[in-house]
Parts: structure tokens; C-alpha cells; sequence
């Protein structure tokens, strides 16, 4: 109250001290009753001018930016642009706080793998994300305002836009793209919508592939078993002969023995996937490997083939021996495999200038056509699936191959033509080759 007892005395000691003066004038020419009035009225007056003066320049600096200080008044006015002027100050810090937590909440969802998208209460874009804009081909800034559904044209996108469902997402596709994203839509504000995207391709690929795979086991498994149980209704109801008895033994060892590989490839490929990288500190000596591959080669061949196999310079391999001969088993298997009598098969080990090495199984089979190439190394892909089964394969070789060789930082290559043969390459990096 201190601005309130100031201004009442400034009022008043205005006034008296023109009173005084009024009534001294007034003295002079015999009139002080009327100086005295007319004084206290010109103070009064004055007073009320300073006042009004003061409240104008503090109405000045109010309508304007307040980017310097209040005007430095004593008094009512002074305790008013004070009070006024600390109270924009603290509004502004609070402001700027604020925009400063907005501006971290946007970067944070910016920096989230998933698409942010908002719409106003028409459907027009407002704000997205990055990733948004990467999923839904938009410019953040050039798309602003524009109508969501004249941006991104995908039916099923639309449709489930305009459907106004926020319980369930929907897979999408941009047109010439391969992508496929999922779109939630969720309500907010006052009519307003928040898209929510995804990048699902990998998803469904993966889903994709382990309903294949387990179509795939269950087909390879249930085949032979199929043979075995009906060998053995067959040996329980009917009387057979001794040959035929030891023909039905045969083919029944025989369909084991292929579930029974089927299930150490599986066993094979879930180990590499589940176990640890292979050490940089042990060596593998590539004579004693070929050797091994060799000797196994030889009797599956059983002279069949022409094998040959060489190791320039020798060498070593930092890695686990176990993984690198299942990798190399695999392909001279399958080389033997589908290489016709008389054909040929040439195992090499090549070192090449960068430092690299390879080994290099070549064959003179029937060839691959360049539309499997792609494809080769996924599980229980086969270019002919009925031969594949004749020869006895799983249709998992060279997924274990190629699983096995980029557990040692190495690739898979492979090069054919249809009726001149094929070449597999186990390529490993310089840093594992000694």
C-alpha cells in the first residue's frame, strides 16, 4: 500500500503548494478567498495531467513489443509497470519453456522408427515425421495443409481413412513401390486424427518364410512317413514273400535315413543361427579340410564322377572347422548329386590378390537358369523339386552354405548357365585367410 500513500501525498502536496500560491496572488489584488480555490484547482489539475502523462507513456510501452524496460515511474504507475513488466517477463520464460519441450517432443518423435502424421478436423496434413514422410512419399514442409487423401492414393489407405476405424491397422502399398506399411488412425482434440505408419515388409517376409518352412517340414517329413506307415499296415495285414518283405525293409531304411538327414540339417542350420560368431583366433588348415571332403566325396561319387581337387599354396582359415566343412560338404554334395555318370566335379582352393580366398566347387551338371540364381540358399528352395527329392537332398544345403560362410564375414556366389554346369564359391575376407 507504500504506491498508494505516495500518490495520495504527491496529490495533495501539489494541491497545497498551488493553493499557497493561488491565495499569495489572490492577496495581492485583494481577492485570497478565490486565489486560494483557484490554486488548489490548478494543482488538482497539474496532478491530474502528470497522472494522465505517465499512464499514456505506460500505455505506450504496453501496446508495444516491451522489449525494453517499463517506464521508471514512482508510484502508482511505477508499482503498475513493474508488477506488469515482471509478470510479461515470466509469461515469455514460461512460453519459451514451453516451446522448448514441444521442440524436444517433436525431435523425439522425429527420431522414432515409426511414421507420426497429424490431421486437422478436414483431413488436411498438419505435421509429420521423417519417417512418415519416407513412408507415405511426402515433403514435411511443401505437403502442409494439403489434404491427405491427395497425397497418398493407395486404396486401401483411403479407404480405411475414411472409414474412421481406430481399433484395427491396415496394410498398404505405395503405388511403385514394394513396400508394405501398416496405417493406424487414432482420434484427438476436437475432430482432429493422428496416423500412426509402420514399416511391416520385414514382417510379413518373415512370416511368410516360417509358414513356408513349417509347410515345408511337414511336407518333407509326412512323405516318407507316409511310405513307412503304409509299408507297415502292408507288413501287419498281408503276408509277404521274403524278397518282398526285404524290399518293403529296404525302402522303409531308406525313407528313415532321409528324415533322419532331414532332421541334422535342421538341427545344423538352428545351431549356426543360435550360436556365437565363430573365433578369429582359431585356424583351420585348408589341406587337412579338403582332405576330409575328399575322402567323404569319393564315396558318395563312388567313381561315378571325375573328381579333382587342388589347394594352391595351402593355407588357413580362422573359423570353426565343424561350420566351414558342413558349408563345403553341402555344395560338393550337391555337385555329385546332380552331375550325370561321367561327368566332372573340381574342387579348388584359390587365393586372390586383395587378400581374399575362395573355395570354388565347379561342375558339369545340367546348369541352373538365371531366374533360380536369386533364390538359391533359401530354405528348401529347389530348382527341380522332384529331382531334388530323387537325389536324395533336404532342400536345406545350401541354406546352411550360405548361413555358414556369412558367419565367417564371407558370401555365397554362384554362377550357371543351363547345359554347360554350375560354380559355388565360398568367398572369405582377408582377415580370416592366412
Amino acid at each position: 500500500m507504500q504506491w498508494l500513500l505516495s500518490r495520495v501525498l504527491v496529490v495533495l502536496g501539489m494541491v497545497m503548494l498551488a493553493a499557497v500560491a493561488g491565495y499569495s496572488a489572490g492577496l495581492a489584488i485583494n481577492l485570497p478567498g478565490p486565489g486560494l480555490a483557484a490554486g488548489a484547482l490548478l494543482g488538482a489539475a497539474a496532478a491530474a495531467g502528470l497522472d494522465s502523462l505517465r499512464a499514456r507513456r505506460f500505455l505506450t510501452w504496453l501496446r508495444g513489443p516491451q522489449r525494453e524496460a517499463a517506464p521508471g515511474h514512482t508510484g502508482f504507475w511505477g508499482e503498475v509497470g513493474y508488477r506488469v513488466e515482471r509478470l510479461l517477463r515470466s509469461l515469455e520464460r514460461d512460453l519459451q519453456d514451453e516451446k522448448q519441450r514441444i521442440a524436444q517432443f517433436l525431435s523425439a518423435i522425429d527420431a522414432s522408427p515409426n511414421g507420426v502424421l497429424l490431421l486437422d478436423t478436414k483431413g488436411q496434413m498438419q505435421w509429420c515425421n521423417s519417417t512418415a514422410a519416407d513412408h507415405l512419399g511426402l515433403d514435411p514442409l511443401r505437403d502442409l495443409q494439403q489434404p491427405i487423401t491427395n497425397l497418398v492414393r493407395a486404396p486401401s489407405f483411403v479407404e480405411h481413412l475414411q472409414a474412421g476405424e481406430s481399433d484395427r491397422s491396415v496394410n498398404f502399398s505405395i503405388p511403385g513401390r514394394r513396400e508394405t506399411y501398416s496405417v493406424l488412425v487414432r482420434p484427438y482434440g476436437d475432430g482432429q486424427r493422428l496416423l500412426l505408419t509402420q514399416d511391416v515388409t520385414e514382417r510379413l517376409r518373415t512370416e511368410e518364410m516360417r509358414r513356408d518352412f513349417v509347410a515345408n517340414v511337414s511336407h518333407e517329413i509326412r512323405t516318407p512317413l507316409t511310405v513307412v506307415a503304409g509299408f507297415i499296415e502292408t507288413m501287419t495285414q498281408i503276408q509277404l514273400t521274403e524278397s518282398e518283405r526285404k524290399r518293403a525293409l529296404t525302402v522303409m531304411a531308406e525313407q528313415t535315413r532321409r528324415i533322419q538327414t532331414l532332421v541334422d540339417d535342421l538341427l545344423n542350420l538352428a545351431q549356426l543361427e543360435g550360436s556365437p560368431r565363430p573365433p578369429t583366433d582359431r585356424w583351420v588348415d585348408v589341406g587337412a579340410l579338403l582332405t576330409r571332403i575328399e575322402v567323404d566325396a569319393r564315396a558318395l561319387s563312388a567313381g561315378r564322377q571325375t573328381l579333382e581337387f587342388t589347394a594352391a599354396d595351402g593355407g588357413a582359415i580362422a573359423g570353426t572347422e565343424a561350420e566351414l566343412a558342413s558349408a563345403l560338404g553341402n555344395l560338393v554334395t550337391n555337385a555329385i548329386r546332380y552331375t550325370p555318370t561321367g561327368g566332372r566335379v573340381a574342387v579348388a582352393w584359390n587365393k586372390r590378390g586383395n587378400g581374399s580366398a575362395a573355395f570354388e566347387v565347379r561342375d558339369s551338371g545340367p546348369g541352373i537358369a538365371a531366374e533360380h540364381l536369386a533364390r538359391l540358399g533359401e530354405r528348401f528352395y529347389r530348382v527341380d523339386g522332384g529331382r531334388s527329392r530323387e537325389t536324395g537332398g533336404t532342400g536345406l544345403g545350401l541354406a546352411i552354405a550360405k548361413h555358414a560362410v556369412r558367419r565367417h564375414g564371407g558370401e555365397l556366389e554362384v554362377e550357371s548357365q543351363v547345359g554347360t554346369g554350375s560354380t559355388f564359391r565360398l568367398v572369405l575376407p582377408s582377415a580370416r585367410v592366412r
